[in-house]
């Protein structure tokens, strides 16, 4: 009897909610499993599905979006032993757990924290409030693979901003996988989109995009790449968050910063009385 030959499985893209394969077709090996290409076309293609999902999302609750991004903490300690068998320290994926517990907290916190009612001279209340920015392209740190991800992920989307993620070329499993996590955990489809595959193709195309609203070079190690990526990101404007000028310790308290990066203030004026 000849020797059985496995069946590798294939990952796929992750846009709009849905696993499509790469419409160049293209695929490369990783841990025995072949793992999507992303072309320029699916990048754009992931912004048209975060853009058509930034109304639905930002015009959430803040509790609404506290509780699923409590519930994908939950989905992800389930599936705890699926990404050590992957390579990902046990620790790691335990402070990714709690990495989107500690940002759930902060959903409907922001709000009094960043906004509140301004003193002016007049019979008027002055109230400002903190509002997502849109669509925000991501590229995500090279390692810790799971950690890091969740860690540039979270704080974007707990306002309401919707994300386009060029995962870590050669730690993707650990994207895709956390993908097959968001898919099931209540998430609505285009919140978050996952691309795979090499950053210098889908980044560029996400940084020059004129439906981006701002871009986070965080993972991107090539000095030249970044300034080429923050040129492109001068077209329309895009908010730039450039990578950290020394390595990063995701295991550290990751403070607000991350998140009120990417709010817009909102300013309204009221009649008092009368």
């Amino acid at each position: 009897m000849s020797e059985r030959v496995a069946v590798r499985k294939t990952y796929k893209l992750f846009i709009g909610g849905k696993f499509p394969r790469s419409e160049s077709g293209r695929s490369y090996l990783v841990q025995s499993s072949n793992v999507s290409l992303a072309s320029r076309k699916d990048a754009r293609d992931a912004v048209v599905a975060a853009r058509a999902a930034v109304k639905g999302w930002a015009g959430a609750t803040a509790y609404n979006r506290g509780q699923i991004l409590y519930r994908a903490a939950e989905m992800l300690e389930g599936r705890r032993e699926q990404f050590v068998a992957l390579g990902i320290p046990g620790d790691e994926v335990d402070a990714a757990v709690d990495r989107w517990v500690w940002y759930a907290g902060w959903a409907d916190k922001l709000p009094q924290v960043y906004g509140g009612a301004n003193p002016v001279a007049g019979p008027y209340f002055n109230i400002s409030a903190p509002e997502p920015t849109g669509v925000v392209a991501v590229v995500a740190p090279e390692r810790p693979a799971l950690l890091g991800l969740v860690s540039v992920i979270a704080p974007a989307i707990v306002s309401g901003n919707t994300v386009v993620v060029a995962a870590s070329p050669s730690e993707p499993l650990a994207a895709v996988t956390l993908a097959e996590v968001l898919a099931t955990s209540d998430l609505p489809g285009g919140v978050v989109n996952i691309l795979t595959g090499a950053i210098t193709e889908t980044a560029p195309t996400l940084a020059a995009h004129m439906d981006v609203n701002a871009i986070d070079l965080t993972g991107v190690t090539d000095t030249e790449l970044a300034t080429e990526l923050e040129v492109k990101a001068a077209e329309n404007l895009k908010r730039v968050l450039r990578p950290a000028p020394t390595e990063q310790d995701w295991s550290a308290d990751p403070g607000l910063a991350r998140m009120t990066s990417l709010l817009e203030t909102k300013t309204v004026w009221h009649p008092k009385g009368v």
